[in-house]
C-alpha cells in the first residue's frame, strides 16, 4: 500500500524533473574551412573526424576540411548510434565502415567505403569490435 501525501508527491515530481537530463540537439552540419572558403558539410556525409594539432580533420568521400572544434566536443554533439569514438583522436561514422580487419597484433583496424585511409582503433576502444 503506497501513501501519497502532497509533500511526497511534490518531492517525487521534483526528483523526476532533476533526473531527466535535457537532450542536446544533435549536430547536423559541420561548418568547415577548405582552402580559402567556408563550407557547410552535412554530418551524414562525414566518414570520420580526426584530431590534427589544434584542428580537427573532417573527411568525406570527396573532400577533406578543417574545423576548430575538438574531438571531445564533437563526441558530445554527434549521434552516438551513428558515430563512435575509436581512438582519443578519431571518431568514425559507422555507416562508412566497409570492414574491420585485425593487424598482426590482433588489434582492429577499420577500412572505410569510398576512402583508402585505414583507421587505427586504440586498445581502450577495441572492445567495441570484440564480437566482430
Amino acid at each position: 500500500m503506497a501513501i501519497h501525501t502532497p509533500a511526497l508527491q511534490g518531492l517525487l515530481q521534483r526528483l523526476a524533473g532533476e533526473l531527466s537530463l535535457p537532450t542536446r540537439p544533435r549536430l547536423r552540419w559541420i561548418q568547415a574551412t577548405s582552402g580559402n572558403g567556408l563550407q557547410l558539410i552535412p554530418v551524414e556525409e562525414v566518414l570520420f573526424f580526426m584530431a590534427d594539432e589544434k584542428y580537427t580533420r573532417v573527411r568525406t568521400a570527396t573532400q577533406e576540411a578543417l574545423i576548430r572544434k575538438p574531438i571531445k566536443d564533437l563526441v558530445e554533439e554527434l549521434d552516438s548510434e551513428v558515430f563512435w569514438q575509436i581512438h582519443r583522436s578519431t571518431v568514425v561514422n559507422l555507416r562508412a565502415i566497409a570492414k574491420v580487419i585485425r593487424d598482426g597484433d590482433g588489434r582492429p583496424r577499420i577500412r572505410l567505403r569510398d576512402c583508402p585511409e585505414v583507421l587505427e582503433v586504440s586498445r581502450n576502444h577495441s572492445g567495441l569490435f570484440r564480437g566482430m
